[in-house]
């Protein structure tokens, strides 16, 4: 079981697109396993409504997450994983946007310092997703201590990534000088990435708690 949770990142990493458009899951599994995309049952959509009532962000868990229950099915490591994957893919985009609204002209002196941080902050933050992602994935076939190890770090670097959004936020505050019009094209992105980060890591929080409760681990 250990060994296709993990099996699953490669398939999982393949789902990226800038919106995680539901067809890109199908296309990939179907191109690597040769079979028909898997299709989802009403109990894999009810696993993925009654886990996102876990997070704070419930509605917007079950809009990223509905998608990919055929992938997912009723596994706690595979949402863990696919919620992460998502965080990541909406983290890149913001990304790529606050480095292109740095580069633009007209900023003033106010606005460009405030991107320039926000850029340094998006960077950390898909850097530690994207070791979230992977470390995880080495989580799903470890046991015991090791187990622990592997998931204390998820969480630590999960935790991380979500104050890095805050912190790229608290710099386009209500209060702010900055230009309303840019202070609202970053705060909408930014603030959906740490919305889908907090519900990732409240994910990651439960598949930790529930496995280790299966495994009758204090």
């Amino acid at each position: 079981m250990a060994k296709a949770e993990y099996g699953l990142l490669p398939i999982l990493l393949l789902l990226f697109s800038p919106e995680f458009i539901p067809a890109a899951t199908a296309a990939a599994s179907s191109s690597i396993t040769g079979r028909r995309p898997p299709i989802p049952t009403l109990t894999d959509v009810s696993f993925i409504k009654s886990s996102c009532l876990a997070t704070r962000y419930p509605a917007l868990c079950i809009r990223y997450l509905s998608g990919y229950a055929a992938v997912i099915r009723r596994s706690d490591h595979h949402l863990a994983q696919v919620a992460l994957l998502i965080s990541l893919s909406r983290a890149r985009s913001a990304a790529s946007f606050v480095t292109r609204l740095s580069r633009a002209r007209g900023l003033g002196q106010w606005d460009h310092g405030a991107v320039i941080d926000c850029v340094e902050n998006m960077g950390d933050t898909v850097d530690r997703l994207a070791q979230s992602i992977h470390e995880i994935a080495r989580a799903g076939r470890s046991a015991g201590g090791n187990f622990e190890w592997h998931m204390s770090n998820v969480q630590t670097w999960v935790s991380a990534a979500l104050t890095d959004e805050t912190t790229c936020m608290d710099g386009f505050t209500r209060r702010s000088p900055a230009d309303p019009i840019v202070k609202v094209a970053v705060r909408r992105r930014v603030v959906n990435v740490a919305q889908v980060t907090s519900n990732a890591l409240a994910l990651v929080n439960r598949f930790a708690s529930r496995h280790q409760s299966a495994a009758g681990m204090p």
